[in-house]
């Protein structure tokens, strides 16, 4: 339904507002309003070159909107990540189409933005204004016309600003704008192409809407095969096309979100770098992609995932860059902050924390990978016995957990629980001839491990593990026990845990992630991806129908277009965190697949 598009008095528009498109490379997010508040360029890891979703002042955008007053609403054209939005004004209405467009034969720029205007009915007055800011808001370039087309340039990098039916460009202080009157049967197309260290190249029109043309049926094959057949599949398959837009295509990483310091907390500071990619996410990617029938992604990340951890064997990193980097220097960049949050980062300090539960995943991501018939070579195997080896040596250590804390380390339960799942797969893969043998000192790892969560993480009084060994805090994490199988997913102690987590942490369908301290200032939202793993943890308990019920109303919590933050306010609805967050629609298709195939074996 149309409705008018929103932004506070100092120019943010909610979370909630924004949609998302991508080429493989990056990713562009746009409000309601239509208007490009974030772009990095030219990969997803790079500088920005709009960044108003942080600073409206300072950060720059690419606006498209009517010239009078308006209401919008949007979709997604079907099965792809091309946008469409609508604009009704009281004498007309207009659509829009953006998307960022793959590359052809032809010659075309490095990455290219193409918004194609068709007016529908009436007749609506649009604006359009490209303000670039390069270098997260430092500088706005030098602005000319070369051959008659807008350019803009700083350092190594450029943008040309194509336009064909949407008014005579005026390049001014800062700024390349025009506007134009679209009415009923009229087609206009922008497009922004960029270069970074290379030629700037200025396509023609044709050329340009042929790409933005074959960008929609590539998303269109893409989406033909995918072959989940279960429950909920529109919301599923969209967080499939969500998960496919943070796939970083020269290597095969998976992008956490494609944002820096949205806010967990309004004008608080837990704000985070999320354009890396962590191994904590690894094990429900290679399950939502396997689920998906994503093969080649799913090698394609698994590839990049041991050829980046190759560079730290046999330790292993909380997160890597996309290119496989282990370096990702944490510094504030001098931006307002979303809604005044707070310093904004770039970089992420997690990578230096010692977390153990990194270990599990990646051994459950090995199992996993070669249990849904993909291969493993001899080399890794020796590597990952190598690294079952040094688990071995570390599980008693204390450390930051899943979550990051900045808080002193401490024994976190799942931390151990991980370790314990890592050293479990070591000995399967071993068995099955796929890694060095060295299960006797494997075994005994085990044991040990099982043997301090047995008897120092569980809480007689709550009936529940607890979030580290001799609290009384409890922590969503421990779902994962579960959905990774650490323990019987129907045990007495696995129940009593997720009423625990429900009681203490729930609120409605949502969960926080943990009671407890955490070495920052402030409240955080319900973590989104916790509240999925809640639905698959049901599910694997035989609680159908709570996981059912709980799942319908987690969908009823999307945007417009189908997508999810990192967070959410119960209270308000309102979405915070980075966005949109992998995590979240990873943990949505694990626990749509867990509980399609939990229901046909029961």
């Amino acid at each position: 339904m149309s409705r008018t598009p929103q932004r506070d008095a100092d120019g943010f528009a909610p979370i909630r507002d924004y949609a998302a498109i991508g080429d493989g490379r990056t990713a562009a997010l746009l409000a309601l309003d239509g208007t490009v508040d974030w772009l990095c360029l030219p990969d997803l890891h790079s500088a920005s070159v709009f960044a108003a979703l942080l600073d409206p002042e300072r950060g720059g955008r690419f606006s498209l909107r009517p010239a009078a007053p308006f209401e919008a609403e949007r979709r997604y054209l079907p099965e792809t990540n091309v946008l469409e939005t609508t604009f009704r004004t009281a004498d007309g209405a207009v659509r829009v189409v953006d998307g960022l467009s793959f590359s052809d034969t032809s010659l075309g720029p490095i990455r290219e933005l193409a918004r194609r205007v068709e007016g529908l009915s009436g007749s609506v007055p649009l604006a359009w204004s490209v303000e670039p800011r390069f270098g997260y808001g430092a500088r706005s370039g030098r602005l000319s016309a070369r051959d008659g087309v807008p350019v803009a340039a700083s350092g190594r990098d450029a943008l040309a600003v194509g336009s064909w039916g949407a008014g005579e460009p005026q390049v001014g202080p800062g700024s390349i704008s025009g506007g134009f009157e679209a009415r009923g049967g009229d087609r206009a197309l922008l497009v922004l192409g960029s270069a970074h260290e290379e030629p700037l190249v200025f396509p023609s029109r044709d050329a340009a809407e042929a790409r933005l043309d074959g960008t929609t049926a590539y998303w269109r094959r893409w989406s033909s095969n995918r072959e989940y057949e279960g429950p909920w599949r529109d919301s599923v398959l969209r967080s499939a096309l969500a998960l496919k837009l943070l796939v970083y295509s020269p290597s095969g990483a998976i992008a956490a979100a494609p944002t820096t310091s949205l806010p967990e907390t309004i004008g608080g500071e837990r704000n985070w770098d999320y354009r890396f990619s962590w191994v904590r996410d690894s094990v429900f990617t290679i399950e939502a992609l396997t689920d998906l029938g994503c093969s080649v992604e799913a090698r394609a990340f698994f590839w990049w995932l041991l050829h980046a951890s190759q560079l730290t064997h046999p330790k292993l990193q909380v997160l890597y860059g996309l290119d496989g980097s282990p370096d990702a220097p944490e510094r504030l960049l001098p931006l307002a902050g979303y809604r005044g949050s707070r310093p904004v980062r770039i970089g992420n300090g997690a990578v230096d924390q010692r977390q153990l539960d990194i270990y599990g995943d990646l051994f459950q991501t090995v199992y996993l990978y070669v249990e849904r018939g993909l291969e493993l070579d001899s080399d890794t195997g020796s590597r990952l016995a190598g690294i079952a080896d040094h688990v071995c040596t570390i599980w008693d250590k204390r450390d930051r957990g899943i979550w990051e804390v900045r808080s002193d380390p401490v024994h976190f339960t799942q931390s151990k629980m991980m370790c314990f799942v890592a050293l479990d797969r070591a000995c399967r893969l071993a068995e099955a001839g796929l890694v060095d043998d060295r299960r006797p000192r494997w075994v005994r790892g085990r044991r040990a491990v099982q043997e301090f969560v047995e008897g120092r993480c569980y809480s007689e009084e709550k009936r529940s593990y607890v979030r580290s060994a001799g609290s009384e805090d409890l922590d969503a994490s421990l779902l994962l026990a579960s959905l990774l199988e650490y323990c019987d997913p129907g045990s007495p102690r696995m129940l009593g845990t997720i009423d625990a987590l429900r009681r203490e942490l729930g609120h409605g369908p949502f969960l926080e992630r943990y009671s407890g301290e955490d070495g920052l200032p402030g409240r955080e939202g319900a973590f989104l991806a916790c509240s999925f793993w809640l639905v698959e943890a049901l599910a694997r308990a035989g609680r159908l129908y709570e996981a059912a019920e709980t799942m319908e109303e987690l969908l009823g919590h999307a945007n417009d277009v189908g997508l999810y933050a990192e967070e959410l306010d119960p209270e308000t609805g309102e979405f915070l965190g980075n966005f949109p967050q992998g995590l979240t629609h990873l943990a949505l298709v694990s626990a749509a697949a867990a509980f399609q195939r939990e229901k046909e074996r029961r």
